[in-house]
């Protein structure tokens, strides 16, 4: 069976080059390949970096301070030049695009969430490509590590994607740094992703992008939950995304996890950032990792943070692993008095109860593996 939707997002590395400004040639060379999807009828959604590479260029590589608001300047000045650059290429295929500048707080609120979910789908449905990149602009805490990255398997989960090809400087993931082993192997296909496979991800060394190959991981994690494959190759290919969706052997592969979350937990997963731990007990940890149970109060050794009733938090055990996301349905300085207690007692320490689970399992997502 053909993939039906994909999302195909280009790292600063391979928009440049490697080079200090956009290498209009493989643009356009990118672009004839995501048009020839389009016409195959497979339906492309693209997510791209490069707006403050494209900011240095368009503005003849001023000499700047390293500041958030200089960073910010260049995003607000490449943007635009940008989506100008890729309109321009996709037209010669006679396809029209459509801009989403997203941040973290579009994915937090919940109907925020939903609207752009509505926004992708209308301009799919009318041959449009969206282009998404985050809203560098105004974003002050967005511009780091990964975000584009991250974002691009936000948007598979948004759009309800197939296939998430994540385009980068190296050809995959490697079983050893192939910058400095010479002899490091391709890793082709993932299953699972564990600790040792994230010990092999580096950090990005072009000086260009703000993402690494644990970013790329942290995406490919996000994205296979969600029942999405996912594709680790080198941008510079020779018609890699043309492959890639032919399912020939290109890059890393990772495997989607075959029983998908449903809508409201990929959301939980995707969207809001955690805004404290839970720390849980033995017992309670294989209760809700082993026999898919709530989360009760008297499983909880201690609470970090100080947050509200509805907050997305972590679930974690006492040497510190995760072991899972999920909406609390009470607040911090309610745990507070009600951890280590068993539920019966809730309504007499606090003079009402929530629910007898702390966090519900349909409230929650696993993420130990």
């Amino acid at each position: 069976m053909g993939y039906r939707r994909v999302v195909v997002k280009l790292g600063t590395s391979v928009l440049t080059s490697g080079s200090k400004k956009l290498d209009r040639a493989h643009m356009v060379e990118l672009a004839r390949q995501m048009a020839s999807l389009m016409r195959s009828g497979i339906e492309v959604v693209l997510c791209t970096s490069g707006a403050i590479a494209a900011g240095r260029e368009h503005l003849h590589y001023p000499v700047l301070p390293d500041t958030m608001a200089n960073k910010q300047l260049l995003a607000a000045v490449g943007q635009g030049q940008l989506i100008l650059a890729w309109s321009q290429l996709f037209s010669i295929y006679g396809l029209q695009v459509g801009q989403l500048l997203l941040t973290r707080a579009d994915l937090q609120d919940r109907e925020r969430y939903l609207n752009a979910r509505d926004t992708l789908n209308a301009l799919l449905a009318h041959n449009i490509i969206p282009i998404i990149n985050e809203n560098d602009a105004v974003a002050t805490n967005e511009i780091k590590v990964g975000d584009n990255d991250n974002l691009s398997a936000r948007a598979a989960l948004l759009c309800d994607a197939d296939l998430l090809i994540l385009l980068t400087d190296q050809k995959g993931l490697f079983d050893a740094d192939p910058r400095t082993h010479p002899n490091a192997q391709l890793i082709k296909q993932v299953v699972n992703i564990d600790d040792s496979l994230r010990l092999l991800a580096g950090g990005s060394v072009s000086g260009l992008g703000t993402g690494g190959m644990a970013t790329k991981l942290e995406a490919a994690d996000v994205a296979r939950r969600a029942g999405i494959e996912v594709v680790i190759a080198s941008g510079h290919h020779p018609d890699v995304i043309a492959k890639v969706a032919a399912r020939e052997s290109v890059g890393t592969h990772f495997s989607a996890i075959e029983n998908p979350l449903e809508s409201r937990k990929q959301w939980i997963l995707a969207g809001p950032a955690s805004q404290g731990k839970l720390i849980v007990d033995a017992g309670a940890s294989v209760a809700v990792v082993a026999n898919g149970r709530s989360l009760l109060s008297k499983g909880i050794v201690d609470i970090e943070g100080h947050f509200e009733r509805g907050a997305t938090l972590l679930i974690v055990n006492q040497t510190g692993k995760i072991l899972a996301k999920g909406i609390s349905r009470y607040c911090a300085n309610d745990l507070t008095k009600i951890s280590g207690k068993h539920s019966d007692e809730i309504e007499s320490l606090l003079g009402y109860n929530y629910g007898d689970a702390v966090v519900h399992r349909n409230d929650m997502v696993i993420l130990d593996n």
